[in-house]
């Protein structure tokens, strides 16, 4: 009867410890988790084509109300910046704003985000080879994306098959140097916007782009090529994800996967019911993307 009696203390008391360790197991996961969830990272964002720093408005606030420390800049020419597009010369003066921050404001021991939305792949790409050891992970949000196998000349020449089927509509092309000349500039047109970048974004985005887009300088092949050398050392050393924008009308979810197969990033996400301006129409869904894969990555 006694050796009973112990025989049922035992089994209790081995019963008790196997609940204590799984209860502080459970603990320490969530706990884990919950670090994990709360790590704040510093995320720098990129413009496209004739944008600005505004059109992150979305993804900043809810960045920053998630206690990240965000960075959204003006190229030259774009947004605020008090550069015309016909005083740029190069297209590394374009990536100056960009350059200029990494080399001043990020600390040698400091590690960013960094996120181009369309034309901003070639500004965060060009940051790549020039300070990898700044940047724990690159995002190309349907963005232009060269490689060291992959130069500027190549993937415009197969962007444009796809252009070729749209309409240009009210775009227009500004030949300031003379008819004869290559054309200088490139404007977007309000019907353009609403019919191929932001047509499944809110009424008041596109509104708000009508009003703030600039026109783009054209750079020369050449100037992109000697410009954006990429090699495999320095912007192969940086981890790359693309965000795939399912619905985007602008660049082509086709020509989006043959960026990918010619130079593959380390990962894909895929926004499903998006349109080019991803910031726009899935905020949510971008901004949440951004911060697991900061996780992941940093």
């Amino acid at each position: 009867m006694v050796q009973i009696k112990k025989h049922h203390q035992t089994l209790v008391f081995v019963l008790f410890l196997i609940i204590l360790l799984s209860l502080t197991s459970k603990s320490g996961s969530s706990s884990s988790s919950e670090s994990s969830k709360n790590r704040k990272h510093h995320f720098v964002l990129v413009h496209g084509s004739c944008h600005g720093a505004w059109s992150w408005y979305k993804v900043i606030t809810l960045l920053k109300s998630w206690g990240h420390n965000v960075t959204a800049l003006d190229l030259a020419a774009s947004g605020v910046n008090q550069k015309q597009a016909l005083e740029l010369k190069s297209i590394s003066e374009y990536f100056e704003p960009l350059t200029k921050f990494m080399a001043s404001s990020v600390g040698e021991s400091q590690r960013v985000v960094l996120v181009g939305h369309n034309l901003g792949g070639l500004a965060i790409s060009h940051a790549m080879e020039h300070f990898p050891h700044k940047i724990s992970v690159a995002v190309f949000a349907a963005a232009l994306m060269p490689g060291p196998m992959l130069n500027i000349p190549t993937i415009n020449q197969e962007d444009q098959g796809y252009k070729k089927k749209r309409p240009l509509l009210d775009n227009y092309y500004a030949y300031d140097e003379g008819p004869n000349k290559s054309a200088t500039r490139f404007f977007f047109g309000p019907n353009y916007l609403a019919t191929y970048l932001y047509q499944l974004s809110p009424q008041q985005d596109w509104n708000l782009a009508t009003t703030l887009v600039r026109p783009r300088k054209i750079f020369s092949d050449e100037d992109m090529i000697n410009v954006l050398a990429l090699s495999h050392t320095r912007y192969g050393s940086v981890s790359r994800v693309f965000v795939m924008t399912e619905n985007d009308h602008s660049v082509d979810p086709k020509f989006q996967r043959w960026m990918i197969t010619y130079n593959p990033p380390i990962c894909v996400v895929e926004i499903s019911g998006s349109d080019h301006m991803v910031m726009m129409s899935k905020h949510i869904e971008l901004s949440h993307n951004l911060q697991i894969v900061a996780n992941r990555y940093d």
